[in-house]
């Protein structure tokens, strides 16, 4: 183990490049570790039933998907059904007839349709389906408190304040039925007793105008509550429902759909690509910032990866299709996005146990209001029942519910089109309490992949160890040999004619130039057979200390040269921690397989906190607990291959590159869907301010009821007034949790 000197280093960023050469990747082995919680759900369903999944319209709060599971749960052959009002999605495991399921919803007063990408597409109401009610009775209304203060004849006040009463109110007095049928005890039973005890005690207008205020105000929740819960509907629209594909010498148009795995596809300039593919013949910019984030196009063209929904600007491109529409990278992320969004957080949960008790006391509690003072002290029955009526409407609790899942929602659906995959809801409450962050090197703060950095000519000119080294290298695939090639291809090397090549695992690879034999290769290799090495040790040692790969060229009579190789630290790294410690994280920390000379380095460059070289990936992980052992609330960034288990083990983990990598999206919390570390403090100050709100409306929430209950007992509250209050506040909530998606 090193000393604490070494392992810890605080540097100063100013003093740092924007590159530096770094060593080759972490040491380490390959694993794959899964967390339970982490496993989509269709991946972990036990039922013998095959699940199917429904839209649900019409929810306003949380309290209607318990009335929906409630009533589903006794139909015949349901095993398992699960309602999240965040998504307004249901899933249902039952041998019964779909038919009768959606029969049965819709019976309880809610609309349903099976989930499919025509129905994502137009499963929002028309216009006039939602406001036509809403005008219709507000109008009757309006007509109908006229008509009482001209003190028109009584009964067409009545009848007006009736008609209002029917329209308005039978959606939540059929809801309310079904709700105390199921033992539920939900906003619309609520509003159904106050508004049918208005009615009860003469106060038609107090009763018509209660049930209007209830309508309007979840129509307009409604409508609000749509931008968070189709956050991410952008994506369904992203991808093309064609493509066009060559068939005997004319370009002819076939559903997306029937594709399949190997065939070749064609996008235009100016299309969007229709599945995830390898480019096989063009070039051409690709926009892939619905999927990535990037803000920039990124050139593309043959043997490149490109993906569903992203443009291509430019070129015509043959593509080969890697896979179904129901597998490219997009459609994982829609599938895994509304799961998250289903993820309850912990203040979530809390909230919901809190209105489970609240309601009921509070529903107790103007039962008592209503009969007590009459029977014992002799008050009006009448003057103490309409308090506690404005009791029950003061029961409600749609706005504390509402509080939590609208502004976590909100997160996530903008998160992801930033391209950030938050992976539920408590991941978005853990990162806002991250502590210390640990990075993993190679992939993480470099780029991943080796730079030529340096040439040292030695008996020949440049241009010749150049010419030789690219030669040779052109016939191997090992990154070091890619890294001189593409250096070679840069600057238009001349390339000689070889043979009789040969590659000596973990020493180099040798070739024949001219009937010369050359060596390209560490230089213990070329001392093993003879070459005069010892011209180079002085450049040798020199080199050892800046921490690259060293690759000598030469033959058995002479040393051509040196030519080295090194990752790059990120040109963002620096910043990018130093907006951590801005966003309030307190420590940051590196570790890496690598040697402590190059984890020196590469924590100078980027300002790390401390650091820790020549760690297994089991000691990453262990190094993780012992943080967590000290209390601290740690994150864990890296590529979710060899980190997998520090990532799994961490409070939250944090992969990079998720649009390209299977095993990151599965592992992590929270994915970078681009190769982009400045996303994450993006990532850390949308949850933090995430937070704040839904403290804010969890607030505003509680005073709301507070002021109202006071108001009570003076006589000061009226029912219209304490139902404006609740829906009102509702509302506001929602308006407030919609902040978020104006994050940047």
């Amino acid at each position: 183990m090193e000393n604490k000197e070494q392992e810890s280093k605080s540097c100063c960023a100013s003093t740092a490049k924007n590159s530096i050469p770094i060593v080759s990747p972490d040491q380490g082995l390959s694993g794959h570790i899964v967390a339970d919680d982490r496993i989509p759900y269709d991946q972990r369903n036990t039922h013998t039933v095959k699940s199917t999944e429904y839209r649900i319209q019409g929810m306003d709060c949380p309290s209607c998907a318990i009335t929906i599971e409630k009533s589903l749960k006794k139909l015949k052959g349901v095993e398992f059904v699960e309602v999240h009002f965040s998504t307004s999605k249901m899933n249902i495991a039952a041998t019964a007839e779909p038919n009768l399921i959606m029969r049965e919803v819709k019976r309880v007063g809610f609309d349903i349709s099976p989930m499919g990408e025509e129905q994502e597409r137009s499963s929002e109401p028309s216009f006039w389906k939602s406001w036509l009610p809403m005008f219709l009775s507000g109008g009757l209304l309006i007509t109908a408190l006229v008509c009482t203060w001209l003190a028109v004849l009584p009964v067409v006040s009545i009848v007006l304040y009736g008609a209002v009463l029917i329209i308005c109110g039978t959606k939540p007095v059929k809801s309310a039925f079904f709700a105390v049928k199921s033992r539920s005890l939900d906003m619309n039973v609520l509003m159904s007793v106050a508004a049918i005890g208005a009615v009860w005690i003469g106060e038609w207008g107090e009763g018509a105008t209660v049930v209007f205020l209830f309508a309007l105000g979840n129509t307009l929740q409604q409508k609000s509550l749509e931008r968070t819960r189709y956050s991410v509907k952008g994506l369904l629209n992203l991808a093309p429902a064609s493509v066009w594909i060559m068939q005997q010498g004319k370009m002819i148009q076939h559903p997306v759909e029937d594709i399949q795995i190997g065939e070749t596809i064609i996008v235009r300039a100016g299309d969007k690509i229709p599945l995830d593919g390898i480019i096989i013949d063009g070039q051409s910019y690709v926009n892939q910032a619905p999927i990535t984030g990037e803000s920039q196009p990124v050139t593309k063209t043959n043997g490149d990866i490109v993906y569903a929904g992203t443009l291509n600007e430019e070129g015509l491109l043959t593509i080969q299709v890697t896979t179904t529409v129901k597998d490219t990278v997009v459609a994982r992320m829609i599938h895994m996005v509304e799961e998250a969004q289903a993820n309850k957080a912990p203040m979530q949960a809390f909230v919901d146990r809190f209105a489970t008790i609240y309601t009921p006391i509070v529903f107790g509690v103007a039962i008592v209001v209503s009969v007590v003072p009459p029977l014992l002290f002799n008050g009006d029955w009448s003057e103490w029942f309409y308090r506690g009526l404005e009791l029950l409407v003061i029961a409600c609790p749609c706005a504390l519910v509402i509080s939590t899942p609208v502004a976590i929602v909100s997160a996530i659906g903008i998160a992801a089109k930033k391209g950030v995959l938050i992976k539920g809801g408590s991941a978005l409450e853990a990162i806002a309490g991250l502590q210390i962050i640990a990075f993993d090197k190679t992939g993480t703060l470099t780029e991943g992949k080796p730079h030529v950095v340096g040439t040292y000519p030695i008996e020949a000119t440049e241009a010749e160890l150049w010419s030789i080294a690219s030669s040779i290298e052109q016939q191997s695939s090992h990154p070091i040999a890619l890294a001189i090639t593409a250096y070679a291809n840069q600057h238009a090397i001349p390339q000689l004619p070889v043979t009789s090549v040969q590659t000596i695992a973990g020493k180099g690879v040798q070739a024949s130039i001219d009937n010369q034999t050359y060596y390209i290769g560490h230089v213990g290799w070329l001392e093993e057979i003879g070459a005069p090495v010892t011209k180079v040790t002085a450049y040798i040692d020199r080199l050892h200390h800046e921490g690259v790969s060293i690759m000598v060229v030469g033959s058995i009579n002479r040393i051509v040269g040196i030519i080295t190789v090194a990752d790059q630290v990120r040109s963002t790294a620096s910043e990018t921690l130093q907006q951590l410690k801005i966003a309030g994280v307190a420590s940051t920390v590196m570790l890496t397989g690598d040697h402590q000379q190059i984890a020196h380095q590469v924590a100078q460059v980027t300002g790390v906190d401390q650091y820790f070289a020549h760690l297994l990936p089991e000691d990453k992980m262990n190094r993780i607990k012992e943080y967590q052992l000290q209390g601290k609330k740690v994150g864990m960034v890296g590529d979710g291959i060899n980190d997998a288990p520090a990532l799994a083990t961490a409070d939250v983990g944090i992969a990079m590159g998720g649009a390209g990598t299977d095993t990151a999206i599965e592992t992590a919390d929270i994915v970078l869907m681009a190769d982009h570390l400045e996303q994450l403090p993006y990532a850390i100050t949308l949850s933090r301010q995430t937070l704040r709100i839904i403290k804010q409306n969890i607030w505003f929430s509680i005073m709301i009821k507070c002021v109202a209950l006071i108001f009570i007992f003076p006589g000061w509250l009226t029912l219209w007034v304490a139902v404006l209050s609740d829906t009102g506040a509702a509302l506001l909530v929602i308006l407030n949790s919609l902040r978020v998606l104006k994050s940047k």
